[in-house]
Order: structure tokens, then sequence, then C-alpha cells
């Protein structure tokens, strides 16, 4: 039985991109594995043609009788597999070589983590290199907004899946794979390897490019699950939280930066520039011009409201009053 099944389901790929991901994973310097290839496609036989050049014992070519999508096909390759861990992969992307060796020497050392990704860069082109958080509770705090982790790059233990029965889910895609991470909060550990060991390739066809609506919905029906499913992790995520939006001029120069911090708010010019900052607490909020400058302070009891402008002189006062029937 080989330690690792890698999974790896293919529809209408680029020759040239499947070539350099399957010579991707024939090439780890980790051996002992079975490459299970599942041809979602069953009206073409060009990547039954492609993956004929290959003959490597480790590869095994299977295809479907019918198209069953994205999520089915990966439910088909995770019963398929014969392995203690799943090595997720995909058709057009690139592990590098020390990948698979060092995802199984952590998850051999640490019993308790099932899912392992990595950090990665994107090519062509020039792009920085993604950091997502590393160890378990940033990454589930972030799992609460975004997926913290890189679906491609992962390496799962079969067994977090197979004992509490968790699949990939068709009514989330395009964005299963977020959702089944978002399950396996309550049963399982996440670590992010702090190094790059996988290239995502950017393309016309990347799925995020062609369905953004599709996964947006997706998304907000997953974030109501893990909202009511984790609710003190939801909390927690809400207190710590900082939301950045940006509004640009001509080719993406930041007029305008908004940040939004639990109770802090600030508002920069040029993406430096402090304009605006907010601060509140119970009892008062202070905003101040150029981060430094109190332009109004704001302080209330359970009395009166009182505003005065920059921290000394006094422009309004409002009697606070409730009223019980």
């Amino acid at each position: 039985m080989p330690k690792v099944s890698v999974l790896m389901p293919v529809y209408k790929t680029t020759p040239q991109h499947l070539r350099e991901a399957v010579d991707s994973i024939l090439g780890q310097t980790f051996k002992d594995f079975e490459f299970l290839i599942l041809d979602d496609c069953p009206s073409d036989k060009s990547v039954e043609k492609i993956i004929a050049e290959y003959s490597d014992p480790r590869i095994k070519y299977l295809r479907n009788d019918k198209n069953l999508g994205i999520s089915g096909s990966r439910n088909k390759l995770i019963d398929l597999a014969s392995g203690e861990y799943l090595a997720i992969m995909d058709h057009d992307d690139i592990s590098l070589p020390q990948r698979f060796a060092k995802q199984v020497a952590y998850l051999d050392k640490h019993p308790d983590i099932g899912v392992i990704s990595t950090r990665f860069d994107q090519f062509p082109g020039k792009y920085k290199t993604n950091k997502n958080p590393q160890f378990d509770h940033e990454i589930k705090l972030a799992l609460m907004r975004v997926c913290a982790v890189i679906h491609p790059a992962t390496m799962l233990r079969k067994s977090v899946l197979t004992d509490n029965n968790i699949r990939y889910e068709a009514e989330y895609s395009p964005s299963e794979d977020y959702a089944l991470f978002c399950r396996l909060i309550a049963y399982t550990k996440f670590y992010n390897i702090p190094e790059v060991l996988f290239r995502y390739r950017r393309h016309s066809t990347n799925t995020s490019k062609l369905q953004a609506e599709e996964m947006a919905d997706a998304s907000h029906r997953i974030h109501a699950f893990v909202k009511r499913e984790n609710p003190e992790l939801y909390q927690e995520f809400l207190a710590k939280a900082t939301h950045t939006s940006r509004f640009c001029l001509f080719d993406g120069l930041p007029l305008l930066t908004l940040i939004t911090c639990n109770e802090h708010h600030k508002v920069l010019l040029f993406d430096f520039l402090p304009l605006i900052s907010c601060d509140s607490d119970n009892r008062r909020t202070l905003i101040s011009l150029f981060g430094i400058l109190p332009f109004l302070t704001i302080k209330s009891n359970e009395y009166k409201t009182r505003v005065h402008l920059f921290g000394l002189i006094p422009i309004a006062c409002h009697k606070n009053s409730i009223k019980l029937k």
C-alpha cells in the first residue's frame, strides 16, 4: 500500500500544462505514492493519449463514463485512494520537488494535523508570494472569511475524511474546496508550511476568473454555515479582523484606502498618508485628522452625549433618555 495517493481530476486541459503538472509529480523526491488521474471528459481521448506517453507504474489513468463535475470527481478519487495521505493536485499547476517529502514528514510527526498546505507563488508574471497564516488557530480564524489554505497544494489525512463522512459538496461549487476546509474545522488541525513548495498557474481559464459570481454566492453561503457552526471562533474573528478597501485611479493607483479593525477606522490617501482616523470604546469616540490632530471627541454616559471640537471646544450636547412603558 502506498503512503500517499495523489488525486488529480482532469477536464479539458492544455496538453503542455498537463505534461508539466504530471512531470512535477513524478519528479518528487518522495517516491512512495500512487498517482490517480481521473479524466472527467468521456468524449475526448486527448488526455488518455498524453498519459499513455508515460511508463511510470505509479500512474493509474481512469476515465468517467459520464461527466461528474469537479466535486463528484474528487470524491470518486478519495474512494479509490489506498494511501494514508491524500495529495491534492490540479492539472495545470506545478508541485516543487520537496513538496511531498516535507508534507509527509510533518504529518508523520504531528498526528493531530489533518490538513497541511504550503506557501505558493504564481506564474507566469510577477506576483507576490502568498503568505497564508501558518498555525492552526490563525488558519481557522481566517477561514471565517477567506480560504486560507491553498487547495491544490494540500495534503490530507484520509482518515479524517472517512471517519467523519466528509466529502466535497457540489452545492458549494466552485468553492467546494473552501467548504471542505470549513467542515474540517471541528475535526482536525491545520498547518501551512512557511515555504514555497507549489506554483499556481494563472491564465484566462482559471475558475476564479470564469466563475467569479458563482464563487461569491457560494462563499456567502459557506460563511453562513461557518458562523452558525463556530459561533465562538466567529466572534473572535470579528474582534481581530482587519478589513481593507481600496479605491484606485487609472492603472491601479490607490487613491483612498479604508481600514477597519474592530472599533478602529482609518482613511489613508495614496495608501500611506493618514487623513482621518476614528477610535471608539464604550464611552468615547475620537475622530482625528492626519493621524495626530484631534478633530471631534464624542463622549457619552447614561445621561448625556457631548461633542467637543479639537478636544476642547464644546459644540453639541444631547440628553439621553430611556422611557419604559
